[in-house]
């Protein structure tokens, strides 16, 4: 393979031109030939045994044209991106100049590479960093969700419905006096005050009793993932069959050892709460004081960022929640209803953050010349073996010394814009 030329066109885009002589298409359109010729049948010939002359003749001197053009640009694209010397994230509109068995193959393509960083000013950010008070008041909201989790569940029958009962009702849902798909249920436990209905639905349900028939009037909001109900205002008829209410069991140490098997007393369970509590909060903190510098960092970075930087990242995260949730995202749009757009949508500010992100520290690496030693390589691939309980020689095959090497220089650029960073606390 041979680059003719390379011109750049674009911020981020470089045309390339690159042929294969006729030896290496001739190899190709041979490997084609063993490849398809058991699939071939030509007359007097038993099937797979006809030699590629006689193919070439009775289908036409092209009919391994398209396989061998194909193979040698699949086959090659890794080593043509090396071989360009850009730092590239993508070959798009790739297409076949000519085709010869004397003159070879020629194409041609766009190159869609990084784009330049500039970054300054990244030392010394002034960074708010939200802490937390637990005060006694926290103590005892959580305590009080103990006590509604472990609560006996009651039937009620002398009041009308209230905030955390479990109201039993039918409903079925009208629009425009039509009922529609899905807004029916028959003897449904709605926990008021869950959010799980429509916003608004569970507030009307609220004061009514046993055995009465009313309406609630909702409007689907505009994000619904159903695009015939989405804005759209609806009525649902409802009836009230039964009122499930909770009776919570009584704040004492007998308690505190029935839901802490490590808490003796209601003061030692208060303790071990507020502890859980601060532990929180102190995290929290921490995760507010990232959150903030990466947005004033990425504010800092001036790139024209190519789409698809973009586009592959959501593609990353994508296949991540694939794997977390192990449900495919086929089989998650058929369930929800949502499109495939919305779906990547979803995911497109935080891919966005990531890639500026990084973009940003790898400048940064640059301009504060951060190396990795051998030490520092070797003990991420301890911890990581240790984190994923498997050998670090199984570690060291599944992860490439260059994407740990690039992952460290990530993580002390960002180091260094952290230590420089000028914390403001602000209590919440």
């Amino acid at each position: 393979m041979e680059i003719l030329s390379q011109n750049k066109t674009a911020a981020n885009t470089t045309a390339i031109e690159f042929k294969f002589s006729a030896e290496e298409f001739e190899a190709a359109l041979s490997a084609a030939y063993n490849k398809q010729k058991s699939r071939i049948s030509v007359p007097g010939f038993r099937k797979g045994k006809a030699p590629r002359k006689i193919i070439e003749t009775h289908y036409g001197e092209s009919v391994f044209y398209e396989d061998a053009v194909n193979s040698l640009y699949n086959n090659n694209v890794a080593k043509l991106v090396d071989e360009t010397g850009l730092e590239v994230v993508d070959v798009d509109n790739t297409e076949v100049v000519s085709v010869s068995k004397t003159e070879g193959v020629c194409f041609k393509a766009d190159v869609i590479t990084k784009p330049e960083v500039e970054i300054s000013d990244y030392k010394g950010l002034e960074v708010k960093k939200t802490v937390k008070t637990v005060t006694e008041d926290s103590v005892n909201e959580e305590i009080e969700k103990l006590r509604k989790r472990n609560g006996r569940e009651i039937s009620v029958e002398d009041r009308a419905v209230e905030e955390g009962d479990n109201a039993v009702i039918d409903f079925e849902g009208f629009l425009d006096g039509v009922p529609f798909d899905g807004g029916k249920g028959e003897k449904f436990p709605l926990e008021i005050g869950s959010h799980t209905f429509i916003p608004g639905f569970e507030e009307q349900v609220i004061g009514k009793n046993i055995g009465e028939d009313f309406e609630v009037n909702v409007t689907f909001p505009e994000d619904y993932p159903s695009d015939n109900l989405k804005g759209k205002p609806a009525v649902f008829k409802c009836k009230l069959h039964e009122i499930r209410g909770k009776e919570l069991p009584e704040l004492n140490d007998d308690f505190a050892k029935d839901v802490d098997d490590e808490a003796d007393t209601l003061d030692e369970l208060k303790a071990k709460i507020r502890e859980n509590l601060e532990k929180k909060a102190a995290e929290d903190a921490d995760n507010s004081f990232d959150s903030n510098l990466v947005d004033l960092l990425v504010e800092k970075m001036n790139a024209e960022v190519p789409q698809v930087m973009y586009e592959r990242r959501i593609d990353d995260i994508v296949r991540e929640w694939t794997a977390r949730n192990r449900i495919s995202v086929e089989d998650y749009i058929k369930y929800t209803g949502i499109q495939l757009d919305q779906f990547r949508k979803s995911f497109a500010e935080v891919a966005k953050k990531q890639v500026d992100l990084r973009l940003c520290l790898e400048k940064i690496s640059k301009l504060e010349n951060v190396e990795v030693t051998d030490e520092d390589v070797a003990k991420e691939y301890d911890e990581l073996a240790e984190q994923y309980k498997m050998d670090v020689d199984r570690v060291k095959q599944a992860i490439p010394e260059t994407a740990i090497r690039s992952d460290l220089k990530i993580e002390k650029a960002l180091d260094i814009v952290k230590d420089s960073a000028k914390v403001e606390e602000v209590t919440e």
